[in-house]
């Protein structure tokens, strides 16, 4: 089998689960315990949470909220910044920001949308023009679930200060934390990750935001996480993303390339005339869309999985809305005869490009085959 679905979840890093197996079966107290042993495992939470913010902002400037997944880390910024006036984002955005900003306009707050290049990533020109002095939150994706197109969030987020400095800035980094090189900067308000898509496990989440910045929580109980995140922390899960984002963040250079050689490969052994490539060259080497013109995705996805190839047509998150065409692609300007044969083809370092090869011929045998009895 080859497992091309990485951007959906990577398979757990076996090293890690190792480590942290003790945290499952030995060292199981509750944090918030009074006696030793519970006093024991919030040390251990306040490593984990420094070790993962090392590893991509300025513990001096920056600290991390653990949350139970990247889409509650994407609600409490969206839901806990977007306060007032106008919110910009994307018409790219994950669900979990597209929905959480539907949720605002709901409460009243104007959501402003900027428009798509073609490859996936936001129209700057465009998305400044929506920026004005009643705008409280712009969030951004760092790179597109869907094409892997990477934003420049640097800048961009230098540009939205430059027009509203008091406009809360934030980005999901849940496919690029681990997998781009990068660091925080002081006009980067607020920023989520997953531990699933870099070697942990489902369940565990966080928002590194800017110290002293004041947001509302959207879990309330026991006053977990400094009263930003109510709720018994998944020390288990906690442990192993510090292990993998730690694994992955020290390999980063030299995984970056290895994607980026596997992406090649794949690209290289695709026929030019049965697929139209929508990422761009600017994008994650981690992530290829493409569509096979004529053919629907999800048949080509079932017959590739048949052949022992798993594939994606799209974000795994929006699959339950039941909607045929992907609103990301369409925002990139593909019509709906293309949109329709859409695949997301996403890379791990522990793949190769033997199995991108092979991957690449699979899929032109599939298309090929199919158009031949569609004629």
């Amino acid at each position: 089998m080859i497992y091309f679905d990485n951007a959906a979840t990577t398979k757990p890093d076996g090293e890690c689960l190792k480590r942290a197996e003790k945290y499952l079966y030995n060292d199981f107290y509750n944090p918030s315990a009074l006696y030793v042993e519970g006093y024991n495992i919030n040390l251990e939470l306040r490593e984990a949470r420094k070790n993962i913010l090392s590893d991509i902002a300025d513990s001096e400037k920056f600290e991390l909220v653990f949350t139970s997944c990247g889409t509650e880390a994407d609600n409490m910024a969206v839901l806990g910044g977007g306060r007032r006036g106008n919110v910009v984002t994307t018409a790219g955005e994950h669900s979990a920001v597209f929905s959480a900003v539907n949720e605002l306009k709901q409460r009243g707050l104007e959501v402003r949308l900027a428009n798509l290049n073609p490859d996936g990533s936001v129209n700057l020109e465009h998305l400044l023009s929506l920026v004005d002095g009643k705008t409280s939150l712009v969030s951004v994706i760092h790179v597109n679930n869907e094409t892997g197109a990477v934003n420049d969030i640097v800048n961009i987020s230098a540009a939205v200060k430059a027009k509203n400095a008091y406009a809360l800035f934030h980005s999901d980094g849940v496919q690029a934390f681990g997998k781009i090189p990068f660091k925080l900067t002081g006009n980067i308000d607020m920023y989520s990750v997953s531990a699933h898509k870099i070697g942990g496990i489902k369940g565990c989440g966080a928002l590194i935001k800017r110290k002293n910045l004041v947001i509302k929580p959207q879990i309330f109980g026991g006053g977990q996480e400094k009263g930003l995140r109510s709720g018994t922390e998944n020390v288990f899960g906690i442990k192993i993303f510090e292990y993998a984002a730690a694994k992955k963040c020290a390999a980063i250079n030299e995984n970056y390339v290895k994607a980026s050689k596997i992406k090649s490969a794949f690209l290289g052994g695709l026929d030019s005339g049965l697929f139209t490539v929508i990422s761009g060259e600017n994008s994650s080497p981690y992530i290829v869309c493409l569509a096979a013109d004529g053919v629907r995705g999800e048949t080509v996805l079932h017959e590739a999985n048949d052949a022992g190839l798993i594939i994606g047509t799209g974000s795994a998150c929006s699959s339950n809305e039941k909607k045929r065409f992907s609103r990301t692609i369409l925002a990139c300007g593909i019509d709906e005869n293309l949109a329709d044969g859409v695949l997301r083809i996403s890379f791990s370092p522990e793949n190769s490009v033997e199995e991108a090869e092979s991957a690449a011929k699979l899929l032109n045998k599939i298309v090929s085959n199919r158009k031949r009895i569609m004629a």
